[in-house]
C-alpha cells in the first residue's frame, strides 16, 4: 500500500534521508524508530511534500506521490498527524475534524469518527485549545481521518502523553487497522508503545535503516541500544 523506493532529502546542502527503501502492505501497522535527530520525522514530512524529495519515489497503492503538493498527497490518499498535534487552539472539536474533509466532497463528519472517539463527540462544541494533551491527540487523529486515507502516517504519537492514554492510543490505532484496513506508519521512541501497536519494527539511524523486524521474536535489547543516546 505504501512503496518507497531509494527516498533521498536534503535540507540545504545536507543530505538527511540517504535512500531510503519501504515497503509496508495494506492493514500493516510499522512503527520506524530511533532517536532525536536520525530521520523520522524528516521521512514523514519527504512523504507528505512538505520537505522536498532529491531523489527516488514513493506510491500509495499504483500512485506516484512525488513532486505533488500536500494537498494532493492527500487526495492521492495518504494522511499525516504531525509531531506536537498541530490542531486548530480556537476552531471547535467539529471544525477542526470538519478541516480534514476537504479532499472527500462531503461536509458531514463520518459518524464512525465519533464512535472511534466518543470523548470527541461529547466535546464537539469545545474549542481544542481547551482539550488535554491526550484528547488533543485523538482529535488530530480524527481530522486525519476525515479525508478517507489509505496510509496514515502518525509522528511521535505518544510526545507528551501520560502512560496510560498511551495504551489506549495503541488500542485505537489496532481498532482503525482492523475496522478500516488502513496502513499505519508511526514514528516512535518508545519501545513498548512500538511493540503494543506494531506488525514490524524498523529502526533509522543517520537517514537509514539499520534494523528491520516483525514484533515476533524482535531483539528487544539490540533496538533499545539504538535507542540510547
Amino acid at each position: 500500500m505504501l512503496s518507497v523506493e531509494n527516498l533521498r532529502a536534503t535540507y540545504g546542502e545536507s543530505e538527511v534521508l540517504h535512500g531510503i527503501n519501504l515497503d509496508v502492505k495494506p492493514a500493516e501497522i510499522v512503527a520506524i524508530m530511533g532517536r532525536n535527530g536520525m530521520g523520522k520525522t524528516t521521512l514523514m514530512k519527504t512523504l507528505m511534500g512538505i520537505v522536498p524529495e532529491r531523489g527516488g519515489d514513493a506510491r500509495v497503492g499504483d500512485v506516484s506521490i512525488v513532486g505533488k503538493k500536500p494537498h494532493q498527497r492527500v487526495a492521492s490518499g495518504i494522511a499525516y498527524v504531525p509531531q506536537g498535534r498541530m490542531i486548530f487552539s480556537s476552531m471547535t472539536v467539529r471544525e477542526n475534524i470538519e478541516t480534514g474533509l476537504t479532499t472527500t466532497g462531503t461536509k458531514e463528519v463520518p459518524e464512525d469518527i465519533y464512535e472511534l472517539f466518543p470523548v470527541l463527540l461529547e466535546m464537539k462544541s469545545r474549542r481544542g485549545g481547551n482539550l488535554s494533551g491526550g484528547q488533543q491527540q485523538q482529535l488530530a487523529i480524527a481530522r486525519a481521518l476525515a479525508s478517507d486515507p489509505k496510509v496514515l502516517l502518525l509522528d511521535e504519537p505518544t510526545e507528551g502523553i501520560q502512560p496510560s492514554i498511551i495504551r489506549e492510543m495503541a488500542r485505537t490505532l489496532r481498532k482503525i487497522r482492523d475496522q478500516k484496513g488502513l496502513t499505519i506508519v508511526v514514528s516512535e521512541q518508545v519501545l513498548s508503545f512500538a511493540l503494543d501497536v506494531a506488525d514490524r519494527v524498523i529502526v533509522i539511524e543517520n537517514g537509514t535503516f539499520v534494523h528491520d523486524s516483525p514484533r515476533d521474536g524482535i531483539d528487544e535489547a539490540r533496538v533499545s541500544k539504538f535507542l540510547s543516546v
